[in-house]
């Protein structure tokens, strides 16, 4: 089973899409390691540089409607690969959101009122994701602040988690 949790990237914007996640031009590749270094290379945001600010992060918190977009499994691989297993968003894009669970990986969604609260009390401070699938518990903690909030995994999700994706669970059952 994969690990969840880990330092958290703070993406503070609506609509980040699948193109900005990994753009287009890298479409063809057909190994998640050859998309590793191209991880948000056009995502504009103040002070964002994707070479610096996404090495070592586990966790990405963003806001509305996260992996919009065209489909492609290449934005959830692309995530993955650079070692972040979960997106924390208020919604995700539907087929954005399936390919994570697809790729074994976690998509939780958050009431707007909490995900402002942990961008107000947790941005620009060294953050650290904790992941309770069991509970459904998502913590977070800083130097000197730290607060857990419930989110929900349907059935099925956890399911594909807990195999580490559709094609390992497709294996176990039929």
């Amino acid at each position: 089973m994969k690990q969840f949790g880990g330092a958290v990237l703070f993406l503070d914007r609506n609509d980040i899409n699948t193109d900005e996640i990994i753009p287009a031009k890298y479409l063809n590749e057909s190994s998640k390691d050859a998309l590793k270094s191209n991880l948000l290379e056009d995502l504009k945001l103040p002070a964002f540089d994707p070479k610096k600010d996404i090495a070592g992060k586990g966790a990405v918190l963003s806001r509305v409607n996260f992996g919009c977009g065209s489909s492609r499994e290449h934005a959830p691989w692309a995530l993955e690969v650079n070692g972040i297993n979960i997106v924390i968003a208020e919604s995700f894009a539907r087929i954005f959101r399936q390919n994570m669970y697809n790729c074994g990986m976690i998509a939780a969604e958050l009431p707007a009122s909490i995900i402002d609260e942990l961008f107000t009390e947790f941005a620009g401070h060294s953050t650290i994701l904790s992941v309770n699938t069991e509970k459904g518990g998502l913590t977070f903690k800083s130097e000197n602040k730290e607060k857990t909030v419930p989110f929900v995994l349907k059935d099925f999700e956890k399911a594909l988690v807990d195999s580490g994706g559709w094609v390992e669970y497709a294996n176990k059952h039929y």
